[in-house]
């Protein structure tokens, strides 16, 4: 990073009004999207991501998101300090928590703590701003029917996409039947919920204390049941987590359906960002849910 990092360190003093003078950064494993360094000045230290600098939105957009769940003193989110430029890269500083807890006696209580920020409600479904999912781009435009958010900007989105990208065939065929008629699969009335809105068991951990952490959100108000379903897209968080989750606030009949509708997005994202088998996986979930209309 040359002397990138130092930037960084003098915006996170401009942030914080507090010296801040760390040593040179400790890379750490980012994901498929990000990198990562942690900055340390012995006094405190910070979790720092980093992309190209066009992607200062994005950050932005996290930054955001992450103030909007803390708001809700809830479940724990890392603090975003501020987000900025150096060297030609964008990065989004943030409170650095260290995340060594098994969830043996945390799950339980992540799934409490969900239920607690889904109470977080607002008049309509999506936000104030857009985000992204991975690097995708997601549309939060405010619309006061959920059907019609669904439709146009997350099913419907993710479709055009695939096709832009060369996904057609059937997928797009039968996509199309399913956007006609995917309204008779959400038979209850959701309010707009607070969402995480990638909530896989790659984006949340547990301190020492085994304390549940939710980071990395792409957030936006709407069906909880989104955020539940995802957590079972990648292998689920356990039975204590879905336990504690149904008794703070039980799913309406209906969910196990549901939640293959709302997994479909994140599948076809998938499908956008890295390609490979996702679109055999996304044809068999368009077909499960057309068997379901009949």
């Amino acid at each position: 990073m040359t002397n990138d990092w130092q930037s960084i360190a003098e915006q996170i003093e401009t942030a914080t009004g507090e010296p801040f003078r760390p040593a040179a950064p400790r890379d750490v494993g980012g994901g498929c999207i990000n990198s990562a360094i942690v900055l340390d000045d012995g006094r405190r230290t910070v979790f720092v991501k980093l992309n190209l600098a066009e992607l200062l939105d994005m950050f932005e957009a996290e930054a955001a998101g992450l103030t909007e769940i803390a708001a809700t003193r809830s479940i724990r989110v890392p603090s975003p300090i501020c987000t900025g430029t150096a060297g030609g890269r964008a990065f989004v500083a943030m409170e650095h928590l260290p995340l060594g807890g098994r969830g043996s006696r945390g799950a339980a209580a992540a799934g409490e703590q969900l239920a607690a920020m889904h109470r977080a409600t607002r008049g309509q479904f999506g936000w104030v701003r857009d985000n992204t999912i991975g690097s995708t781009p997601q549309l939060n435009g405010e619309r006061s029917d959920w059907i019609t958010f669904w439709r146009e900007q997350r099913l419907g989105f993710q479709l055009d996409l695939a096709a832009r990208q060369g996904y057609g065939g059937r997928l797009q065929q039968r996509g199309a039947r399913l956007l006609d008629g995917f309204a008779a699969l959400i038979d209850h009335s959701p309010s707009p919920s607070l969402l995480h809105g990638d909530l896989w068991g790659g984006n949340i951990g547990y301190t020492s204390e085994d304390e549940p952490v939710i980071f990395d959100p792409a957030v936006y108000y709407g069906d909880r049941e989104a955020d539940v379903a995802m957590t079972e897209l990648f292998g689920g968080f356990g039975a204590d987590f879905y336990a504690a989750y149904n008794a703070a606030w039980p799913l309406d009949s209906g969910y196990a359906v549901r939640k293959t509708l709302y997994n479909l997005y994140h599948i076809i994202n998938h499908l956008n960002l890295f390609g490979g088998g996702y679109q055999s996986q996304a044809e068999r979930m368009i077909d499960r849910l057309l068997a379901e209309l009949g």
